[in-house]
């Protein structure tokens, strides 16, 4: 580590403590005797998103949360609630390790929780994703709907 005062590699760890993003080091300069504060944190892994059409984009979860507060605006769904479904969506798609994923994947992602939240939120979010040709399509999709529910409630 390089001292900030006088820009020698002679340095130590004093003290190493923990912090809520990763870990703080006093540390103090053999040389000048100076003392400095670094931290050190785990860079995250950049996830792309492949979309429909081929454009690759980073992924942001805060266009991910716009998406899933939309289809549940003034509907009885917590904030708490839908910051938890997106944190865990984040979660599962680091998780896989990969350094790409279909923006499908994640739509598949957002309406199964969706689906298990609130079945008005799923059925909005799943007519701007799947992009409904008709209302009859939209029909069918709300029936399939009903059908799992009936299915889960046997």
């Amino acid at each position: 580590m390089k001292c900030p005062y006088c820009g020698k590699h002679k340095t130590k760890v004093i003290d190493t403590r923990s912090s809520g993003e990763g870990i703080r080091r006093r540390r103090e300069c053999k040389v000048c005797g100076q003392r400095f504060t670094t931290y050190e944190r785990v860079a995250p892994m950049r996830l792309i998103v492949v979309k429909a059409d081929g454009r690759r984009e980073e992924f942001d979860q805060d266009k991910l949360l716009a998406g899933v507060c939309k289809a549940c605006a003034k509907r009885p769904v917590s904030t708490e609630a839908i910051e938890e479904l997106v944190s865990g969506i984040e979660g599962k798609l680091y998780s896989r390790g990969e350094l790409e994923v279909e923006s499908r994947v994640i739509g598949e992602m957002v309406m199964e929780q969706l689906r298990g939240l609130d079945d008005v939120a799923y059925v909005r979010f799943a007519s701007v994703y799947r992009r409904f040709a008709d209302v009859e399509s939209l029909a069918q999709e709300i029936e399939r709907l009903l059908e799992r529910k009936r299915r889960e409630g046997e």
